[in-house]
C-alpha cells in the first residue's frame, strides 16, 4: 500500500497532520462519535434509523492571550458535538455529503476554526462503512458594493500572475485591455525579478527578501502601463475593487500580518492566498507557473 492509499484511508487527524503547513496549527478533534439517525436517499432508507458515524478534527488559531484553565476561551469539543447534533435536528438530509458541508460551515463559524475535517460513515449499510470526508478552511466574506440604491453586490475579482516574461511582453497592454473588458475587478500579481537578491540562509529574514523582491517586480510592471497601481493593503484593494480600478499587488504588508497568513514564498502560491482571501472568480496564470494542488480558486491559463 502506498503512502498516499494509506493517508487516504487515514483518520482524519493523520492527514491534518500530514498537510499541515510548515507553522501547523493546534488541533482538537471528535472521534468515533456514532449517532442513529434517519438518513440516505434510497426508499429502504426511509423512515428508518441507521448507525452513522462522525470523526471531525478542527484546526485552531492559539489564543491570543493565556487561557488560564478557562473553557470559555477554547473551542471546546461540546462545540463539535452541538454542530453536529444541530444539523441532524433541522431537517432530514439525503446526501451525506450535504451534512458534511453544514457540519464544516457551522464550525467554521466559530472564531477559532481555521480548518476542518469531518468524515462520515454509515455502519449499517452493508459489511463495511460507507462514508464520505471533506476538508474546508476559513472563507474569507467578499469585498461587497453597494449601489445607489443602497443594494449589496459581492465582489469576486479576477486575479492574474504574470512572469517576467508576461510583464515585458509587447503585448502587455492588449492583455490588460482584455482583463478590463471583462468587467470584473481585475487585481494583479507578479513573481521574483530575474536579479540576484540576497541569500540569508535564514528563513524568516529570506521570506521578508524575498517579497520586497517581489514588491519591486511590483513597480517594474507599473512603469509598463499607467492602470497598474500598485497597492499594499486591504483598505487600498477594497477601495479599488469598488470603484473599478485595476491594480498590482505588493504582497509584504498583507502577508505578514496575516494570523493565518500563507507560509510559502513561492509567488503563485501567495497569488493563489490573495485569489482565496478574496473570493476570486478566478486566478489567470500568465507564464509557465504551476498552481499547487488544492486549490479553492478555479485556474486557468491564459
Amino acid at each position: 500500500m502506498t503512502s498516499d492509499i494509506s493517508l487516504a484511508f487515514a483518520h482524519p487527524e493523520e492527514r491534518a497532520e500530514a498537510s499541515a503547513g510548515a507553522d501547523p496549527r493546534d488541533r482538537i478533534s471528535l472521534r468515533d462519535h456514532v449517532v442513529e439517525v434517519e438518513i440516505g436517499a434510497f426508499q429502504q432508507e426511509r423512515g428508518t434509523r441507521q448507525r452513522v458515524r462522525f470523526d471531525v478534527v478542527v484546526e485552531v488559531r492559539p489564543h491570543p492571550a493565556p487561557i488560564e484553565d478557562d473553557v470559555d476561551r477554547i473551542l471546546s469539543y461540546d462545540r463539535i458535538a452541538e454542530s453536529i447534533a444541530a444539523e441532524l435536528a433541522s431537517e432530514r438530509l439525503n446526501l451525506l455529503e450535504t451534512l458534511a458541508e453544514r457540519i464544516a460551515e457551522r464550525i467554521l463559524a466559530e472564531p477559532q476554526a481555521m480548518r476542518v475535517f469531518v468524515r462520515i460513515e454509515k455502519l449499517d449499510r452493508g459489511p463495511g462503512a460507507l462514508g464520505v470526508e471533506i476538508v474546508r478552511s476559513r472563507a474569507e466574506v467578499p469585498t461587497r458594493s453597494v449601489d445607489a440604491e443602497g443594494a449589496e453586490t459581492a465582489l469576486h475579482p479576477v486575479v492574474v500572475f504574470f512572469d517576467n516574461p508576461g510583464i515585458l511582453a509587447g503585448d502587455l497592454a492588449e492583455r490588460l485591455d482584455r482583463l478590463q473588458a471583462t468587467g470584473k475587478p481585475v487585481i494583479l500579481t507578479v513573481g521574483l525579478p530575474d536579479l540576484p537578491r540576497p541569500e540569508t540562509g535564514h528563513r524568516p529574514t529570506q521570506r521578508r527578501i524575498d517579497l520586497l523582491a517581489i514588491e519591486q517586480n511590483a513597480w517594474v510592471l507599473a512603469a509598463r502601463d499607467p492602470r497598474c497601481v500598485v497597492v499594499a493593503t486591504r483598505t487600498e484593494i477594497d477601495w479599488a475593487m469598488k470603484h473599478g480600478r485595476m491594480i498590482v499587488w505588493a504582497p509584504s504588508k498583507l502577508v505578514l500580518d496575516a494570523v493565518d497568513g500563507p507560509q510559502s514564498r513561492e509567488p503563485v502560491a501567495l497569488a493563489l492566498w490573495l485569489a482565496e482571501t478574496l473570493a476570486a472568480e478566478r486566478l489567470v496564470l500568465h507564464g509557465t507557473a504551476t498552481v499547487p494542488a488544492g486549490s479553492r480558486v478555479p485556474v486557468e491559463q491564459a
